[in-house]
């Protein structure tokens, strides 16, 4: 059990029971609370849950990274029910701050090249070719 107020932390009285309780608390969280495992190795997957046009921007498409990386620059495949097109990110944000990449895990907005927004609504998945260790016809499957 840990002591302390959060009301005397915002109100700054008593830094043993407000601040430092709160410090110990976090602390206490961090050490019981593991992270969960992030697929960083493996090639990038993100269902996609929504797709925006923005004029001066281009198409965006949202959702959550199952697996892998994705980087600015990158060219991606749209994988669902229409032919697999291809498009490359040129931009990743989350929370409204601009990301050098984007990794398992994160919920991100994705910007991308190309397709407009009519090409996503039948692809529901975003991937990217295999990295290097796998041939170079097989591709991510995507879960559903």
């Amino acid at each position: 059990m840990i002591k302390g107020s959060a009301l005397m932390a915002l109100e700054d009285k008593d830094k043993k029971l407000g601040h430092d309780s709160i410090l110990e608390l976090m602390k206490a969280v961090d050490a019981s609370i593991p992270q969960p495992e992030r697929p960083k190795d493996q090639p990038f997957l993100m269902p996609v849950e929504d797709v925006f046009s923005i004029s001066g921007r281009g198409t965006v498409c949202t959702g959550r990274i199952e697996r892998g990386i994705i980087k600015v620059g990158e060219e991606v495949e749209i994988v669902g029910i229409k032919p697999t097109t291809k498009t490359v990110v040129t931009g990743v944000e989350m929370f409204r701050k601009l990301l050098d990449q984007g990794e398992a895990g994160d919920n991100v907005v994705a910007c991308c090249a190309a397709p407009s927004a009519r090409k996503w609504s039948a692809a529901r998945c975003c991937a990217s070719r295999a990295r290097s260790s796998r041939t170079p016809s097989s591709r991510p499957r995507p879960i559903f």
